[in-house]
């Protein structure tokens, strides 16, 4: 009896990404460089802005926007260095230049008051928004991020440990898709294949290598500049709009000890863990993930009904 092989992983292409229907997309000019932006759902709608973690994309968001895009006006970004943005020369990638482009980017759009939501690194710029920004805020949503993940816990040295590794290219796509199952075992192959898909690319020489700016983002995170780095706790103190964290329930950057200090810190915030799910919970878990943002923000008031009521 011949011993079972180990399933053939696919060396074709990624398929393109699937664009939702109404899906929009455009170039802003952001602090010198072009930010490439999508939007989905009614332009009249309540705004929700989705900024994505380190190695993620605008398309991220896909799912949530399929679910809500009917209610919401959903907006996503691929941050500087990501996804089909431009890379930043002098590769600065720390929360400060974040916050900016997010600054900018509202802005531009004419946002006057929105719902924010934020993954991992996108969660840091969030609270900090939050903190600075309040009368512009309807709610805060922070999805696995809390005061010290960054700095120390398993999580972070995870992320430490992959970036220090983190290879510049691949032989073939087949390798792409074995590095990204290894390195997320717990997400669904549709999940994988996004991945691939919207964080690689085939350059000429036929090598699959990144579509961000991976050594200035490796950089910044191996060696960050200290006098740069955000201690979240004493901005925690100073949100005052309503704020919600999603964490997953086998997260190991989010601890739930530190989530409940902030819940205990700050009245505005409340939290959920959702089962079975990892850091990534809007890809583990997403629909549990989508209902809870949608309970939240009706909860807030930020439902579609909410701009006929001020207006």
């Amino acid at each position: 009896m011949s011993k079972s092989s180990a399933p053939t992983v696919s060396d074709a292409p990624p398929l393109p990404e699937v664009v939702l229907a109404g899906e929009r997309s455009e170039s802003l000019r952001v602090n010198g460089l072009r930010l490439f932006c999508r939007q989905w759902g009614d332009p009249r709608a309540p705004a929700l802005v989705l900024l994505h973690g380190l190695r993620g994309y605008s398309g991220t968001w896909r799912a949530l926007a399929a679910a809500l895009c009917g209610e919401y006006r959903l907006i996503a970004f691929d941050q500087r260095g990501r996804g089909e943005s431009d890379w930043d020369p002098g590769q600065n990638y720390y929360t400060d230049a974040y916050l900016s482009d997010l600054e900018q980017v509202v802005d531009t759009l004419g946002l006057e008051r929105f719902a924010l939501l934020g993954h991992s690194m996108g969660g840091t710029t969030a609270y900090v928004y939050a903190a600075q920004h309040p009368q512009r805020l309807a709610a805060l949503l922070i999805e696995d991020i809390a005061p010290g993940s960054s700095a120390e816990g398993p999580g972070a040295q995870r992320i430490v440990t992959e970036m220090a590794a983190l290879p510049e290219s691949f032989a073939s796509w087949a390798d792409a898709r074995t590095y990204w199952r290894a390195k997320r075992p717990t997400v669904s192959d549709a999940a994988i294949e996004q991945r691939v898909a919207e964080s690689l690319r085939m350059r000429g020489d036929g090598a699959v290598t990144w579509r961000y700016d991976a050594r200035g983002i490796r950089q910044t995170r191996l060696h960050p500049d200290p006098a740069r780095l955000v201690d979240l706790w004493p901005i925690v103190r100073r949100i005052t709009v309503p704020a919600m964290i999603v964490r997953g329930e086998k997260s190991d950057f989010c601890p739930l000890p530190t989530v409940e200090r902030v819940c205990a810190m700050n009245s505005q915030f409340t939290s959920v863990t959702v089962p079975n799910a990892s850091h990534y919970v809007h890809d583990d878990a997403p629909i549990p993930f989508t209902n809870h943002v949608r309970e939240f923000l009706m909860r807030c008031g930020w439902s579609p009904d909410a701009l006929t009521r001020t207006n």
